[in-house]
């Protein structure tokens, strides 16, 4: 483990990685014009906001010593039933009073999408999260893209892998100005992140295997913010082929 240490009154980003990814296996590792994934995202988010201490949460010890022979910090956790619960284990050795959380596939996340994150964090917060308005039909109904519906509050109503809000007057024919698509980007409190961790999974999260709902099912607001920027998450390895082609040109 390199370079990590207790730290006290901070911001830190810690991203959560393994290999068992059941869509697309070992996905962190296959090349991207050469260089494994999860490389790119660590050099872009170690590059995009420098002033931030940045962390892996793995699962693997081979992703440990990819990410230490690169020059990166990696924590060795135990196995958890989602990222949050492994950011969870590493903030325990990191101690970071805010945790942003962002994806180990999305190489293209950028310094607005954390600084969005870090801007959601008031004192009231003890979880944020981002979300993009659903321009198209395709993306509303696709149950690997996961939908969040809001209150008036900014907070998060509900998160599922169905199209939600679903127009019962217009059916397939229309969707909801208000259709909002998640990204899987979190920023958490300690607190939190301490409270998380000792609870049981709960019966959304298995239904939906959506970490989030796991914090709503015991009574805990996630404050959402909206950016104009959707990201780029590498789910399939026809994702992985457009990705390539992006950085190409």
């Amino acid at each position: 483990m390199m370079g990590v240490s207790a730290m006290s009154s901070t911001t830190a980003i810690i991203i959560p990685a393994r290999l068992s990814s059941q869509r697309f296996p070992r996905k962190l590792l296959y090349p991207i014009a050469g260089k494994p994934l999860i490389l790119w995202t660590a050099e872009n988010v170690t590059h995009a906001v420098p002033e931030y201490p940045t962390y892996f949460a793995v699962e693997d010890q081979e992703l440990v010593e990819l990410l230490e022979g690169a020059g990166f910090n990696a924590i060795l956790t135990g196995q958890h039933a989602s990222g949050t619960d492994r950011i969870a284990e590493a903030n325990k050795t990191v101690g970071a009073d805010v945790v942003i959380n962002i994806q180990a596939d999305e190489p293209l996340t950028g310094a607005r999408h954390v600084s969005k994150l870090a801007e959601l964090m008031t004192p009231e917060t003890s979880m944020g999260t981002l979300a993009h308005s659903i321009i198209d039909r395709a993306t509303f109904e696709n149950p690997n893209r996961v939908k969040v519906v809001c209150g008036r509050d900014g907070e998060a109503l509900y998160f599922s892998r169905a199209p939600i809000p679903w127009p019962r007057d217009g059916g397939s024919e229309s969707m909801p100005p208000m259709a909002a698509l998640h990204l899987g980007m979190y920023a958490y409190t300690k607190p939190f992140l301490e409270a998380f961790g000792q609870l049981p999974m709960g019966e959304l999260e298995q239904v939906e295997k959506l970490e989030q709902l796991r914090a709503l099912e015991n009574g805990f607001k996630i404050r959402v913010g909206l950016t104009e920027d959707p990201g780029f998450g590498v789910d399939t390895p026809e994702d992985a082929a457009r990705l390539e082609a992006m950085l190409a040109g």
